[in-house]
Protein backbone atom coordinates (compact mmCIF):
# COMPACT_ATOMS: atom_id res chain seq x y z
CA UNK A 1 0.00 0.00 0.00
CA UNK A 2 1.50 3.55 -0.85
CA UNK A 3 2.33 5.45 1.90
CA UNK A 4 -0.40 8.88 2.34
CA UNK A 5 0.35 11.43 4.66
CA UNK A 6 -1.30 14.40 6.61
CA UNK A 7 1.19 16.54 8.00
CA UNK A 8 0.58 19.41 10.51
CA UNK A 9 2.70 22.17 11.22
CA UNK A 10 2.40 24.00 14.58
CA UNK A 11 2.47 27.99 13.69
CA UNK A 12 3.91 29.14 16.80
CA UNK A 13 6.26 26.15 18.17
CA UNK A 14 9.96 27.41 17.54
CA UNK A 15 11.95 30.23 15.03
CA UNK A 16 12.09 28.02 11.90
CA UNK A 17 10.97 28.98 9.00
CA UNK A 18 7.57 27.49 8.93
CA UNK A 19 7.22 28.70 5.21
CA UNK A 20 10.85 26.61 4.01
CA UNK A 21 9.50 23.49 6.22
CA UNK A 22 6.21 23.08 4.25
CA UNK A 23 7.81 23.55 1.01
CA UNK A 24 10.79 20.62 2.43
CA UNK A 25 8.14 18.03 3.10
CA UNK A 26 5.99 18.90 0.05
CA UNK A 27 8.87 18.48 -2.27
CA UNK A 28 10.44 15.13 -0.46
CA UNK A 29 7.00 13.31 -0.44
CA UNK A 30 6.16 14.73 -4.02
CA UNK A 31 9.33 13.03 -5.32
CA UNK A 32 8.11 9.71 -3.72
CA UNK A 33 4.31 10.27 -5.39
CA UNK A 34 2.76 9.84 -2.24
CA UNK A 35 -0.83 12.03 -1.18
CA UNK A 36 -0.56 14.28 1.44
CA UNK A 37 -2.33 17.03 2.77
CA UNK A 38 -1.38 19.65 5.26
CA UNK A 39 -3.93 20.93 8.47
CA UNK A 40 -4.01 23.53 10.92
CA UNK A 41 -2.92 22.98 14.36
CA UNK A 42 -5.52 24.07 16.91
CA UNK A 43 -5.45 25.99 19.76
CA UNK A 44 -7.96 24.44 21.50
CA UNK A 45 -5.90 20.76 21.14
CA UNK A 46 -8.66 18.98 19.48
CA UNK A 47 -7.99 16.35 17.49
CA UNK A 48 -10.99 14.07 17.90
CA UNK A 49 -11.72 14.01 14.21
CA UNK A 50 -8.22 12.81 13.34
CA UNK A 51 -9.43 8.36 13.71
CA UNK A 52 -12.37 9.31 11.54
CA UNK A 53 -10.25 10.94 8.84
CA UNK A 54 -7.47 8.37 8.83
CA UNK A 55 -9.85 5.40 8.15
CA UNK A 56 -11.80 7.48 5.14
CA UNK A 57 -8.71 8.93 3.63
CA UNK A 58 -6.32 5.53 3.84
CA UNK A 59 -3.93 7.51 5.83
CA UNK A 60 -1.37 5.55 6.85
CA UNK A 61 1.57 7.86 8.22
CA UNK A 62 0.84 11.20 10.17
CA UNK A 63 3.72 14.25 10.14
CA UNK A 64 3.72 16.55 13.67
CA UNK A 65 6.06 19.66 13.18
CA UNK A 66 6.01 21.20 16.91
CA UNK A 67 7.09 20.44 20.23
CA UNK A 68 6.19 17.75 22.65
CA UNK A 69 2.59 19.58 23.37
CA UNK A 70 1.94 19.11 19.84
CA UNK A 71 2.57 15.72 19.41
CA UNK A 72 0.46 15.17 23.04
CA UNK A 73 -2.19 16.66 21.70
CA UNK A 74 -2.43 14.51 18.30
CA UNK A 75 -1.06 11.57 19.87
CA UNK A 76 -4.09 11.63 22.57
CA UNK A 77 -6.25 11.03 19.79
CA UNK A 78 -4.71 8.45 18.11
CA UNK A 79 -5.00 5.22 20.68
CA UNK A 80 -5.80 2.20 18.93
CA UNK A 81 -5.77 3.90 15.16
CA UNK A 82 -3.80 2.53 12.67
CA UNK A 83 -1.18 4.80 11.74
CA UNK A 84 2.47 5.48 11.92
CA UNK A 85 3.37 9.20 13.75
CA UNK A 86 6.61 11.05 12.13
CA UNK A 87 8.09 13.77 14.25
CA UNK A 88 9.74 17.01 12.90
CA UNK A 89 10.84 18.93 16.56
CA UNK A 90 10.25 21.87 16.55
CA UNK A 91 9.63 22.82 19.60
CA UNK A 92 11.27 24.21 23.13
CA UNK A 93 12.17 20.57 24.65
CA UNK A 94 11.66 17.62 22.03
CA UNK A 95 12.19 15.26 24.64
CA UNK A 96 10.09 12.75 23.06
CA UNK A 97 11.89 13.77 19.85
CA UNK A 98 15.12 13.29 21.40
CA UNK A 99 14.33 10.08 23.38
CA UNK A 100 13.37 8.11 20.05
CA UNK A 101 16.82 9.28 18.20
CA UNK A 102 15.43 11.87 16.21
CA UNK A 103 17.48 14.99 15.34
CA UNK A 104 16.71 18.43 15.64
CA UNK A 105 17.24 19.21 11.84
CA UNK A 106 14.64 19.04 9.98
CA UNK A 107 15.92 17.71 7.06
CA UNK A 108 17.89 14.51 9.18
CA UNK A 109 14.01 14.33 10.90
CA UNK A 110 12.27 14.32 7.55
CA UNK A 111 14.89 11.18 6.30
CA UNK A 112 14.00 9.13 9.78
CA UNK A 113 10.05 9.75 8.40
CA UNK A 114 10.89 8.42 5.20
CA UNK A 115 13.77 5.70 6.50
CA UNK A 116 12.94 4.96 9.60
CA UNK A 117 10.82 2.28 11.63
CA UNK A 118 7.59 2.17 12.89
CA UNK A 119 7.31 0.66 16.63
CA UNK A 120 4.41 1.28 19.30
CA UNK A 121 5.92 3.39 22.17
CA UNK A 122 3.66 3.36 25.56
CA UNK A 123 1.95 6.51 26.86
CA UNK A 124 0.41 7.09 30.31
CA UNK A 125 -2.52 8.73 31.73
CA UNK A 126 -2.33 11.03 35.37
CA UNK A 127 -5.84 11.79 36.37
CA UNK A 128 -7.12 10.89 32.95
CA UNK A 129 -5.02 13.24 30.97
CA UNK A 130 -2.64 12.04 28.38
CA UNK A 131 0.45 12.03 28.44
CA UNK A 132 3.24 10.64 25.72
CA UNK A 133 6.86 11.80 27.37
CA UNK A 134 7.41 13.02 31.14
CA UNK A 135 5.20 14.90 33.61
CA UNK A 136 6.25 16.38 36.69
CA UNK A 137 4.89 18.41 40.27
CA UNK A 138 6.89 20.94 42.16
CA UNK A 139 10.29 22.74 40.70
CA UNK A 140 10.43 21.66 37.30
CA UNK A 141 6.19 22.09 37.21
CA UNK A 142 6.67 25.58 38.00
CA UNK A 143 9.54 26.55 35.41
CA UNK A 144 7.26 25.45 32.89
CA UNK A 145 4.37 27.33 34.13
CA UNK A 146 6.54 30.60 34.61
CA UNK A 147 7.77 29.72 31.05
CA UNK A 148 4.68 29.78 29.36
CA UNK A 149 4.45 32.92 30.62
CA UNK A 150 7.34 34.71 28.87
CA UNK A 151 7.22 36.24 25.51
CA UNK A 152 9.91 34.66 24.16
CA UNK A 153 10.25 30.94 24.26
CA UNK A 154 13.46 29.63 23.56
CA UNK A 155 16.28 27.95 25.44
CA UNK A 156 17.44 30.50 26.78
CA UNK A 157 14.65 32.11 28.40
CA UNK A 158 13.58 28.14 30.02
CA UNK A 159 17.19 28.08 31.65
CA UNK A 160 16.54 31.61 33.15
CA UNK A 161 13.31 30.90 34.38
CA UNK A 162 15.15 27.19 35.56
CA UNK A 163 17.52 29.52 37.37
CA UNK A 164 15.08 31.91 39.10
CA UNK A 165 13.43 29.12 40.41
CA UNK A 166 16.01 26.77 41.64
CA UNK A 167 16.96 29.68 44.08
CA UNK A 168 13.63 29.95 45.89
CA UNK A 169 11.88 26.68 45.51
CA UNK A 170 10.96 25.11 48.33
CA UNK A 171 10.21 21.15 48.99
CA UNK A 172 6.54 20.21 48.82
CA UNK A 173 5.00 17.08 51.28
CA UNK A 174 3.57 14.27 48.98
CA UNK A 175 2.18 10.94 49.79
CA UNK A 176 2.86 7.86 47.28
CA UNK A 177 1.38 4.50 47.53
CA UNK A 178 3.05 2.44 44.82
CA UNK A 179 3.66 -1.64 45.12
CA UNK A 180 0.95 -1.43 47.90
CA UNK A 181 3.97 0.75 50.00
CA UNK A 182 2.80 4.09 51.17
CA UNK A 183 5.67 6.36 51.45
CA UNK A 184 5.36 10.30 52.93
CA UNK A 185 8.44 12.74 51.70
CA UNK A 186 9.27 15.96 50.80
CA UNK A 187 10.87 16.60 47.70
CA UNK A 188 11.57 19.39 45.15
CA UNK A 189 9.77 17.66 42.27
CA UNK A 190 8.41 14.61 40.99
CA UNK A 191 9.07 13.11 37.86
CA UNK A 192 6.78 10.82 35.98
CA UNK A 193 8.71 9.39 32.96
CA UNK A 194 8.13 7.44 29.84
CA UNK A 195 11.12 9.21 27.98
CA UNK A 196 14.63 9.47 29.67
CA UNK A 197 14.61 13.61 29.47
CA UNK A 198 13.15 16.73 30.22
CA UNK A 199 14.25 17.60 26.72
CA UNK A 200 16.77 19.05 25.30
CA UNK A 201 18.99 15.99 25.59
CA UNK A 202 18.60 17.00 29.94
CA UNK A 203 18.32 13.13 30.92
CA UNK A 204 16.37 12.49 34.42
CA UNK A 205 15.68 8.59 34.07
CA UNK A 206 18.10 7.13 32.38
CA UNK A 207 16.83 3.65 32.30
CA UNK A 208 13.78 4.91 30.90
CA UNK A 209 12.90 2.80 27.82
CA UNK A 210 9.45 4.00 25.47
CA UNK A 211 8.24 0.62 25.29
CA UNK A 212 9.01 -1.31 28.23
CA UNK A 213 5.06 -1.22 30.05
CA UNK A 214 6.62 1.00 32.92
CA UNK A 215 7.01 4.14 34.15
CA UNK A 216 10.08 5.24 35.57
CA UNK A 217 9.20 7.71 38.54
CA UNK A 218 12.30 9.81 39.82
CA UNK A 219 11.56 11.50 43.17
CA UNK A 220 14.28 14.08 44.62
CA UNK A 221 13.84 14.60 48.07
CA UNK A 222 14.49 17.14 50.55
CA UNK A 223 18.28 18.27 51.06
CA UNK A 224 20.64 21.14 50.69
CA UNK A 225 20.38 22.51 47.21
CA UNK A 226 24.39 22.40 46.23
CA UNK A 227 24.12 19.18 47.22
CA UNK A 228 20.63 18.59 44.83
CA UNK A 229 23.24 19.52 41.66
CA UNK A 230 25.23 16.82 42.60
CA UNK A 231 22.86 14.45 43.16
CA UNK A 232 20.66 14.96 39.91
CA UNK A 233 24.39 14.72 38.09
CA UNK A 234 25.14 11.44 39.65
CA UNK A 235 21.26 10.75 38.33
CA UNK A 236 21.69 11.55 34.84
CA UNK A 237 25.55 9.75 34.74
CA UNK A 238 25.03 6.66 37.18
CA UNK A 239 20.87 6.59 38.25
CA UNK A 240 20.20 2.96 39.11
CA UNK A 241 16.66 1.73 39.21
CA UNK A 242 16.20 0.86 43.04
CA UNK A 243 13.39 -1.82 44.68
CA UNK A 244 10.09 -0.30 46.51
CA UNK A 245 10.97 0.03 50.23
CA UNK A 246 9.60 1.67 53.06
CA UNK A 247 12.70 1.08 55.10
CA UNK A 248 15.65 3.48 53.93
CA UNK A 249 13.03 5.53 51.05
CA UNK A 250 14.97 8.76 53.20
CA UNK A 251 18.18 7.39 52.90
CA UNK A 252 19.07 8.41 49.48
CA UNK A 253 18.81 11.68 48.63
CA UNK A 254 16.93 10.92 44.78
CA UNK A 255 14.63 7.64 44.82
CA UNK A 256 14.17 6.24 41.68
CA UNK A 257 11.90 3.64 41.10
CA UNK A 258 9.77 1.76 38.14
CA UNK A 259 6.12 0.95 38.45
CA UNK A 260 2.76 0.37 35.75
CA UNK A 261 0.90 2.59 37.93
CA UNK A 262 1.11 4.55 41.38
CA UNK A 263 -1.03 7.25 43.49
CA UNK A 264 0.49 10.34 44.56
CA UNK A 265 -1.28 13.01 47.23
CA UNK A 266 -0.27 16.28 46.90
CA UNK A 267 -1.80 18.01 49.78
CA UNK A 268 0.22 21.52 49.29
CA UNK A 269 -0.77 21.96 45.53
CA UNK A 270 2.74 21.35 44.12
CA UNK A 271 2.50 22.85 40.66
CA UNK A 272 1.91 19.91 37.42
CA UNK A 273 3.03 19.94 33.80
CA UNK A 274 2.28 17.68 31.45
CA UNK A 275 5.16 16.81 28.71
CA UNK A 276 6.40 20.21 29.06
CA UNK A 277 2.69 22.00 29.17
CA UNK A 278 1.14 23.92 32.48
CA UNK A 279 -1.56 21.95 33.81
CA UNK A 280 -3.70 22.79 36.55
CA UNK A 281 -2.88 20.95 39.25
CA UNK A 282 -4.72 18.25 42.08
CA UNK A 283 -4.43 16.88 45.64
CA UNK A 284 -4.65 13.18 44.28
CA UNK A 285 -3.41 11.77 41.42
CA UNK A 286 -3.88 8.47 40.02
CA UNK A 287 -1.35 7.74 36.89
CA UNK A 288 -1.29 4.27 34.64
CA UNK A 289 0.51 3.00 31.71
CA UNK A 290 -0.93 3.03 28.31
CA UNK A 291 1.10 0.48 26.88
CA UNK A 292 1.59 0.07 23.05
CA UNK A 293 -0.49 3.59 22.87
CA UNK A 294 0.83 4.39 19.15
CA UNK A 295 3.51 4.00 16.46
CA UNK A 296 6.22 6.40 16.56
CA UNK A 297 8.68 6.03 13.93
CA UNK A 298 12.03 5.91 15.47
CA UNK A 299 15.67 6.41 14.13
Amino acid sequence: MQRRFIIFINPISGTQNKAGLKELIQRRLDEHGYHHQFLDTNKEGDYGFLPNKIEADRITDLIVCGGDGTVNQVGASLLNVDVNVGIIPMGSGNGLAFAAGIPKASRKALDVIMQGKAAYIDAFYINNLFSCMLCGLGFDAQVAHDFAKQSSRGLSSYIKQGLRNFFITKPYPFRILIHGIEIQTEAYFISIANSNQFGNHVTIAPKASLSDGLLDIVIVNKMNKLNMVYSLLKQVRLGKVQQVSQKGFHAKNIQYLQTASLAIHNPSMAPLHIDGEPVATHKKFQVDIIEKAFRLIQA
